[in-house]
């Protein structure tokens, strides 16, 4: 088993002032000693970030921390396997009231 780091909890992180190994470290801590990695998906949200950026000096440091995450945790890709996983969970999921953003 292992974890996905969702977009949304590196963007906290890297706004935090974290470290990406701190980020990791916490997530396997909250998680249990799992292997952390990113999907594809988190990681064209986390790039659109980059380049929506207020100023260069936060489009550099955002760049400098995703490339840092990268270097570090396997980037899992959206394979067609994948699609049919997420619309299962999703449908599942939605049948019992169960709602999960779905973008």
């Amino acid at each position: 088993m292992g974890l996905i780091l969702d977009s949304s909890v590196v963007i906290a992180a890297e706004r935090r002032g974290d470290t990406p190994e701190q980020l990791v470290e916490q997530a396997i801590r909250l998680a249990g000693n799992q292997e952390a990695a990113l999907s594809s998906v988190g990681l064209t949200e986390l790039v659109h970030g980059i380049y929506r950026a207020a100023s260069e000096q936060m489009r550099l440091r955002r760049q400098s921390f995703v490339e840092e995450l990268r270097a570090g945790l396997t980037v899992f890709p959206y394979t067609e396997e994948t699609a049919l996983l997420a619309g299962r969970i999703d449908g599942e999921q939605t049948a019992q009231g169960i709602i999960i953003p779905f973008y």
